[in-house]
């Protein structure tokens, strides 16, 4: 395992972004049929997503999530030094998303900047890489920003289609004298790399008339090599043999039980999953708040998404002892523990196509 011990920093404010488009399963009844809809719902526990209407994009959501940080906070601009970008929704192949959070944020053109391709363990992975840059590489703040805009799928795949939810999260990572220690477990296994993968449009596989094409699989589900394929099944059986282990490790290296843990924040990958590793790692399920029925899996963002919606008051008046797990793409996974409070944390921001960015160069 990879364990990580970090001290002298907190995290500051975390606020979080999605567009104002809903979309409900029973706009699914006429493709699948009501009671088809009504079991896939009732199974990954998403009631209502919010999905980025053409030309919306994840770096949209992470900067208006920032700009109600900044609303909120005393932090001047000038004062990031470095910002990280933790997502699978860039805007671009060139260049890279981070820098333009600089233009678009008036941040000083001294601080440094860069992106970060990892999808649901991301956010744990981001706390850690500011952390780092904090405690070992003499930075004094640091914005991180999470989100994906994972709801470009094929219309005509229920593997996906009803899941997930776009949202954006932008958090901010200071130095303190005052603290606790942030204990990380982080760990990878490439051989899932099938499992949660879209195929073709990058320089494996370039984009090409046949990648576009449409083709029905054994369970009906019809996708191209260009959208999201998922194997359920697969997913499944990884998150049961890596995140119990994964949270027993971080518990056991930062001291902590399950008794001495206020809140456990994962990664909302489904109703279902998350129900049976409560059960499994013997966590009360009032210790783990979901936020997926209201916004659906929310890849990198899951995890201040379920902050912001489910933890805001406690987390902006007091303090908590968290958590944190995110796992699945990669195959990736990432754990940590810290006491976290007293943090700015603005209400959800709801984004309009009328309120996004143009950031075409041509």
């Amino acid at each position: 395992m990879a364990l990580a011990r970090i001290s002298g920093i907190r995290i500051a404010g975390v606020a979080c972004a999605v567009p104002d488009t809903v979309r409900l399963p029973s706009e699914f009844f006429g493709r699948y049929g009501e009671e088809e809809v009504t079991k896939i719902s009732d199974s990954t526990g998403v009631r209502k997503r919010y999905l980025a209407p053409p030309g919306m994009c994840a770096s949209d959501l992470c900067v208006a999530a920032a700009e109600s940080l900044f609303a909120e906070g005393e932090w001047g601009r000038d004062s990031i030094d470095a910002v990280i970008f933790i997502t699978q929704s860039s805007d671009y192949y060139v260049p890279f998303t981070a820098g333009l959070f600089q233009k678009r944020l008036g941040l000083s053109t001294g601080c440094a900047a860069f992106d970060v391709n990892l999808g649901c363990s991301g956010y744990v992975y981001g706390l850690w890489l500011a952390g780092a840059l904090i405690s070992g590489g003499g930075m004094r703040r640091v914005l991180l920003m999470a989100g994906d805009t994972s709801t470009k799928v094929s219309e005509e795949d229920r593997s996906v289609n009803m899941l997930f939810g776009d949202a954006g999260s932008a958090t901010i990572v200071e130095a303190t004298e005052e603290g606790g220690e942030f204990t990380f477990i982080l760990g990878t296994d490439g051989r899932g790399e099938r499992n949660l993968i879209i195929p073709a449009g990058g320089c494996r596989k370039p984009s090409d008339d046949s990648t576009r094409v449409r083709h029905e699989d054994k369970n009906g589900n019809r996708r191209n090599e260009e959208e999201l394929f998922m194997d359920g099944a697969e997913i499944f059986a990884f998150t049961l043999a890596e995140v119990p282990k994964m949270v027993r490790q971080v518990l056991e290296a930062s001291g902590n039980t399950v008794e001495t843990i206020d809140a456990a924040v994962m990664h909302q990958a489904n109703k279902f999953i998350l129900e049976y590793l409560s059960k499994r790692m013997k966590i009360p399920a009032d210790k783990v708040p979901l936020s997926l029925g209201e916004y659906g899996n929310t890849s990198s963002a899951s995890i201040p998404m379920t902050m912001t919606h489910c933890l805001r008051e406690q987390l902006s008046r007091g303090r908590m002892n968290l958590l944190m797990a995110g796992f699945g793409v990669g195959y990736s996974w990432g754990s940590l523990t810290c006491n976290a409070g007293d943090m700015v944390m603005p209400e959800m921001v709801f984004l309009g196509s009328d309120q996004i960015g143009k950031e075409a160069p041509l």
